[in-house]
């Protein structure tokens, strides 16, 4: 793919460690809260995001997922560790496929062939979707979470650099 598609997803594994370090300092009552309008509570939408990231990339060859909703929260540590370790999938993932690589795959219970480019953007939106869904929930209760727009992301890499007048 594109390497903005590789910038993409080094966005998404920054915004995804950088969510959770937030998240580390809550106490298990503040994981548990929730806000109107989201997917529910902030432990299970981290559970949910993550475990969907690891079948999207069973979908492109990767192994079986390691979180599984049924399972439960394993706690933020867990989700960090795999949250670093999907992302850079994903980014490996974003390098070698083409939009128009396609898997046998299920959606809706019956057989479809699946194109890989809906996958990968899938992985974006429902990353960003779900990342928005826990600041909401933080905001609606007074937690702030920081920075973490492209533009945070890139000061961060050092991609907005300022220009010095040279008098």
């Amino acid at each position: 793919m594109d390497p903005l598609w590789i910038e993409a997803f080094r966005y998404h594994r920054w915004a995804n460690l950088h969510l959770l370090d937030v998240c580390a300092g809550l106490s298990p009552d503040q994981l548990d809260l929730t806000a109107p309008g989201t997917y529910g509570t902030v432990a299970g939408t981290w559970l949910h995001l993550l475990a969907a990231e690891q079948r999207y990339l069973r979908r492109f060859g990767g192994s079986e997922p390691q979180l599984k909703e049924k399972d439960g929260f394993p706690g933020i540590a867990v989700l960090k560790e795999q949250a670093a370790r999907t992302g850079d999938e994903l980014i490996e993932s974003a390098a070698r496929i083409t939009p128009d690589d396609v898997v046998e795959s299920k959606y809706d219970n019956q057989p479809v062939r699946l194109h890989l480019g809906v996958v990968m953007i899938q992985a974006l939106h429902h990353g960003n979707d779900h990342r928005t869904h826990i600041c909401t929930i933080l905001g609606h209760h007074q937690i702030p979470y920081g920075d973490m727009d492209v533009w945070a992301y890139g000061d961060t890499i050092g991609a907005i650099v300022p220009i010095t007048s040279k008098s």
